[in-house]
């Protein structure tokens, strides 16, 4: 091992949600461990940074979506972008986390040597300057998703004259005014913006190809406000969110188990909310109810929108763009002065950083999950890829957990390397598991970069957040798969094992 000391002992790629929460948990569990945060944007909050669209908000209450360390203060718990900068903001300078934020850092590429036990990474400031920083430990905290390239369904605008916008790069100076505007989607991106423009716009047409499973609820949790007013604030807001969970892991089960029972109760929730208004045809997916992402309407906006006649839903298939609007196959014409592409985002691993180990490009669609936030046979570094059935929060707040134990236990050992084991003869007896069996575009356009996982734990990214939080709590750190170790000693194992077989 190198005697020289690296840069930092952990080094978190993303200012977002997930880096922020490692860093509180390093500076409550790890206070003797150096680390630095770099952010390619020069704003913190990561996706609360870069959407802004009209209404963008929580797709999920913010007594999952915030911190377990954190409570939730405001009195909406579906909350709006502006509303979770604010919180996020408020954590890091409480904590005094944002000095040690790096903003305009693009990590471009990251190689671990074994020999001195530390990763190099490679960083590219605002201005153009390139640098490398050395850490011990990576943690990314980077998302999962493209920042650069949403995913283009390859219209041709040739010959429309308005404009087109995408959600992902919302221009500040829209005006939409009195306009007429067509948003191509009917996902969580779409359910938002449509009735935000709705107040200002002569009409918004949600334009979708299937039709998407929705359930409304209060945007104000009642009892928690109702819980805050006569009880302490952490303990308010510990309830809620047990409450919460409970709500969630119960919901996702009843729609896998009884499909026909869910759908039933999610269409006389919308039929309630629309009455006359209510078409049954644009409001029954030909799929059963999470098998994607069901949509939140927060307080029925987007059916209150649809009653005042200030927003409609269109189901069809684009046949082009015409100058003045959209034409269906059906020969349906839509006037738009404005088209809005909500049409979903592009995925992308690992932040898009090229990952080396010993100058060996890493392919994580090769490597097996372990405990949902490392890689088999790669050391000394962790993702967060949070719930697809639950908030994103809850993966983050016990991955960053699980990981500041396992950098105590190195510690406590004189260990240079944590390393989750897998053998050949161990890879092959495991049996892969789809657990991205949902039918949203996204997530299929993406499996072929996605790492594998097991149908056995822990090599997966497990989707039950009540099963895994108690897993990472209590089973032991030293399981027998987690190697600690020194590089020294990894490489004269290596060269033995390549001894022997020659």
């Amino acid at each position: 091992m190198s005697d020289t000391q690296p840069d930092v002992d952990v080094l978190i790629v993303g200012a977002g949600i997930s880096g922020i929460g490692m860093a509180v948990h390093m500076e409550k569990m790890c206070p003797d461990h150096s680390y630095a945060i770099v952010e390619r944007r020069e704003n913190l909050g990561g996706t609360w940074d870069l959407f802004r669209y009209p209404g963008v908000r929580s797709d999920s209450d913010m007594h999952t979506l915030g911190f377990v360390f954190e409570p939730w203060k405001h009195e909406k718990s579906i909350a709006d972008g502006p509303s979770i900068l604010e919180y996020l903001d408020r954590i890091v300078d409480e904590r005094g986390i944002r000095r040690h934020i790096r903003f305009g850092n693009t990590v471009t590429c990251a190689d671990f040597d074994t020999a001195s036990a530390r990763w190099t990474v490679t960083v590219e400031t605002s201005d153009g300057e390139r640098k490398r920083i050395t850490a011990r430990w990576l943690y990314l905290g980077s998302g999962y998703y493209d920042y650069d390239e949403p995913y283009d369904p390859g219209f041709d605008f040739g010959e429309f004259a308005g404009q087109v916008i995408h959600p992902q790069f919302w221009p500040e100076d829209l005006d939409y005014a009195g306009k007429k505007v067509v948003v191509v989607g009917s996902g969580a991106t779409a359910v938002t913006i449509v009735p935000s423009m709705a107040d200002k716009a002569a009409k918004v047409t949600m334009l979708q190809r299937t039709p998407t499973w929705m359930f409304s609820r209060p945007a104000k949790d009642r009892i928690a406000n109702f819980l805050r007013k006569i009880l302490p604030e952490e303990t308010a807001y510990r309830i809620t969110r047990w409450k919460n969970v409970k709500m969630q892991d119960l919901g996702f089960k009843l729609a896998r188990n009884k499909p026909e029972k869910m759908k039933k109760n999610l269409t006389k929730r919308i039929r309630k909310a629309l009455g006359k208004d209510y078409d049954a045809a644009t409001f029954t997916p030909p799929y059963d109810p999470w098998d994607q992402r069901v949509c939140l309407v927060p307080d029925a906006d987007l059916f209150e929108a649809m009653k005042a006649g200030k927003a409609d839903i269109v189901t069809g298939h684009i046949e082009r763009f015409e100058k003045s609007g959209v034409r269906l196959k059906d020969g349906t014409f839509l006037e738009a002065d404005i088209v809005v592409t909500a049409t979903g985002l592009k995925l992308a691993i690992a932040g898009k950083i090229a990952v080396s180990h010993d100058g060996a490009p890493v392919d994580f669609a090769q490597r097996y999950y372990y405990k949902g936030c490392m890689f088999s046979n790669l050391p000394n570094l962790a993702v967060v890829f949070g719930y697809l059935n639950a908030s994103w929060t809850l993966r983050a707040d016990i991955n960053s957990d699980y990981i500041c134990r396992v950098l105590n236990e190195m510690r406590a050992r004189d260990a240079d390397l944590a390393v989750p084991v897998l053998t050949v003869a161990d890879e092959a007896a495991l049996e892969e598991d789809d657990i991205f069996d949902f039918s949203s575009g996204y997530i299929q356009r993406s499996k072929d970069i996605m790492p594998k996982n097991a149908v056995e734990y822990p090599w997966r990214l497990n989707q039950e957040y009540v099963t895994d939080r108690k897993r990472m709590a209590s089973d032991p750190i030293d399981d027998g798969i987690l190697a600690f170790t020194s590089g020294n000693a990894l490489i004269a194992q290596a060269d033995d094992t390549l001894e022997a077989a020659e």
